[in-house]
């Protein structure tokens, strides 16, 4: 089967909703590199493609539509997913959100790889915001056998994610029981020997401009991850001047135009893929 390369598919994998951009060379044997979008713009898997496609890669893109957001809003729409968040964003939404989407990961690859004919073979992972603790919840988890993974502003600590919305929005969070077991569940810190005993190549990406809760996370991360790791050249933090949380304008659901902070998140990601997944393989 023949594909225009980086020509966005759309479709829909064991249920999930995909954009994927094929390689421009052997798409057959290409590796694959998985994508999880943000809360934030860009806020859909379209989207997400549209700011980070990194076309030089000669990998596949297969960039994932998290639960409860773009074509999987919750009946209701928007209004429906705002409403959720703040009855309680960490119990309704961060928890649903990773768990789902960690846990639909293998299907909708299989499901990708039988559809295009994609030969088995290492994999990437990649997320921004929401969707990079996804990715590391992949990786802690052993859901996927990844090979390396690169992560842009990403969630690190649910507590982190709660102070960056208490201070936005204005408001005091009451924790519960429940989103205490949220947070002690996706708290990447506490899982730093899981992710290490992979040894996955990973890049963390911060932006100069993010919110300081997660700029300090990922600083944290890198430390903890680099002290545990046999090569530490295998982990690194990467800071992007100028960046701040989103990489896309608003309403960011859309595809739309890189802009230049996202280009440079693009060049980072394609670099670290290129050095720890598509040279090894090739």
């Amino acid at each position: 089967m023949t594909y225009s390369a980086n020509q966005p598919i759309s479709g829909t994998a064991a249920g999930v909703p995909f954009t994927a951009l094929p390689p421009r060379d052997d798409a057959a044997h290409a590796p694959l590199v998985v994508i999880w979008h943000l809360m934030d713009p860009p806020c859909t898997d379209s989207a997400m493609a549209a700011a980070l496609p990194m076309a030089a890669l000669p990998a596949w893109r297969l960039y994932l539509g998290l639960p409860l957001t773009g074509r999987r809003l919750p009946a209701g729409g928007f209004e429906e997913l705002m409403r959720l968040g703040e009855a309680d964003g960490v119990v309704n939404l961060f928890g649903p959100i990773l768990s789902q989407a960690a846990d639909e990961a293998p299907a909708a690859v299989a499901a990708v790889r039988t559809q295009f004919g994609i030969a088995p073979g290492p994999i990437g992972v990649a997320g921004g915001s929401l969707g990079g603790g996804v990715a590391m919840e992949v990786i802690a988890a052993r859901v996927l056998p990844v090979s390396a993974a690169a992560l842009v502003n990403s969630l690190v600590r649910v507590p982190g994610a709660v102070a960056v919305n208490e201070r936005v929005f204005d408001f005091r969070y009451e924790w519960t029981d429940a989103s205490r077991a949220v947070a002690d569940r996706f708290d990447f810190l506490r899982k730093v020997t899981e992710i290490a005993t992979a040894e996955t190549a990973l890049l963390l990406v911060s932006g100069e401009e993010d919110h300081p809760e997660f700029r300090a996370d990922a600083e944290a991360l890198e430390r903890e991850l680099t002290s545990r790791y046999r090569d530490r050249s295998r982990v690194r933090l990467h800071r992007v001047p100028g960046l701040a949380h989103p990489l896309a304008e608003p309403p960011g659901i859309e595809a739309a135009p890189q802009n230049v902070h996202a280009a440079a998140v693009d060049a980072a990601f394609t670099a670290w893929f290129t050095e720890h997944l598509t040279s090894v393989v090739h």
